[in-house]
């Protein structure tokens, strides 16, 4: 452990939207932020190829760059922006404690926690690899469905969230194959009606997912298994969508934090409180509705601008 404490005013644990426009807005309070960027620096978006739903890219722009100008913006303003994570926190007393590496003890009077969540993925090789070389799988129809207008795409999942994004997908695609890896799905009732009712998707039950087929730059296949013939087969598809849900990156906070029966951060609503006193919640930690780099970006502000009224509330 180190021999020396670093005492910091706000500590923003984590780097996507969320937590860079925190840092944004605490910099210019004057409350000298610091950001521990987290194992993935810039967040899920550092994924993402193209991203044209965030307001003011009117041609749009990759996540990547996206989250280089972010953090330039928050370093502008004076945030201390390093890399490293959060492995052990105490929240127990007024003095809210939070050890990154494992090494480094910070004692920390405001604590932003935007660590994120990780999309669910099957883990075959092939899913991964065209999932790194932005060439047709993703993790969320919202952002990426537009690029596959007019075409023909493959979905894997059984809950509500998977209804809800092979239904998004059905707006814009020509056909959207639903791949359901058991013989029920998962979801409510109205949601499977929904899916179950419109007329370009089609839903195999009791199926998985092989392999993800294309030219190793982009996805033209899928290749499933009937689990109850066991005959395997190819889908034409130029984009796989996974649907399987996501994991908040909340583990070190429950011994804490309120967390709901997956895993995201309880928050007061309509405010970024949690029920620690002084430790505040942004992004899609606490998010499993919208998961928007825009929603995650608003609650960054909230969750700045709380921190700050707790800081002058204790003057």
């Amino acid at each position: 452990m180190s021999d020396t404490i670093e005492k910091i005013k706000c500590l923003i644990i984590g780097s996507g939207p969320a937590g860079y426009t925190a840092a944004i807005y605490a910099a210019r309070a004057n409350m000298n932020p610091v950001v521990y960027q987290g194992m993935q620096p810039g967040g899920q978006l550092t994924t993402t190829n193209e991203v044209e739903n965030w307001p003011g890219n009117p041609v749009g722009i990759t996540g990547p760059e996206m989250m280089v100008g972010l953090q330039a913006q928050a370093e502008r303003f004076g945030t201390d922006v390093r890399d490293g994570w959060a492995t052990k926190v105490d929240f127990s007393g007024d003095v809210h404690k939070v050890w990154i590496n494992d090494t480094i003890e910070l004692h920390c009077e405001t604590v932003i926690i935007s660590t994120g969540a990780s999309a669910k993925y099957l883990g075959l090789p092939s899913e991964q690899h065209y999932l790194k070389m932005g060439g047709g799988v993703s993790a969320c129809a919202v952002c990426d469905g537009f690029f596959y207008r007019n075409q023909e795409v493959v979905i894997v999942g059984a809950g509500d969230s998977a209804c809800e994004e092979a239904h998004y997908l059905s707006k814009l695609c020509k056909k959207v194959t639903m791949l359901v890896r058991s013989e029920k799905f998962r979801a409510s009732k109205i949601m499977e009606e929904r899916v179950r009712k419109t007329e370009n998707i089609t839903i195999l039950m009791n199926h998985d997912t092989v392999e993800v087929l294309g030219d190793e730059q982009v996805v033209t296949a899928v290749r499933a298994l009937n689990k109850t013939t066991g005959e395997t087969f190819d889908i034409e598809a130029t984009g796989f969508f996974v649907a399987i849900g996501h994991k908040p990156n909340t583990d070190i906070f429950k011994e804490y934090i309120t967390l709901d029966e997956t895993g995201y951060i309880v928050n007061t609503p309509g405010t970024a409180t949690t029920n620690v006193a002084g430790v505040f919640v942004a992004g899609d930690a606490a998010d499993h509705v919208y998961r928007q780099a825009i929603t995650a970006a608003g609650t960054g502000c909230m969750a700045a601008l709380d921190a700050e009224r707790y800081l002058a509330a204790k003057e």
